[in-house]
């Protein structure tokens, strides 16, 4: 084909969601089997069915709360180096992420919430 000329050539191909022949323009590539306009309600209903809207309980709401409390308290410990504002904080936010059932988070809460207990049992 020349620089100018139209496309004639238009070869079909058949598309294994929507069953039908397709010309090649609505694919996004030769490999492809699938044409885009089904693939682009493929995604879209996978995407919504990942991001689907949940409505938290009341001990989910009831912990987060709590999260925020302690991320509050462990912020103005750091102003005041004050022991009993980081022992609470990380009570706080201990509650929060084992709720969450994040052990990982468990256990660095409970490895600063016995750094400062001994600190403030000694000070």
């Amino acid at each position: 084909m020349q620089y100018g000329q139209p496309h004639t050539v238009c070869s079909m191909r058949y598309c294994n969601k929507c069953l039908k022949n397709k010309t090649d323009d609505k694919f996004k590539h030769k490999g492809k089997l699938t044409c885009k306009k089904c693939e682009y309600r493929f995604k879209q209903r996978i995407l919504r069915w990942i991001v689907e809207d949940r409505k938290m309980s009341v001990q989910e709401k009831l912990s987060s709360r709590i999260g925020y409390l302690g991320a509050g308290l462990l912020i103005s410990a750091q102003w005041t180096i004050e022991p009993v504002l980081y022992v609470l904080g990380f009570i706080c936010v201990a509650v929060q992420v084992a709720f969450r059932k994040q052990w990982n988070l468990v256990a660095l809460n409970l490895n600063g919430l016995v750094a400062w207990i001994t600190h403030f049992l000694k000070g």
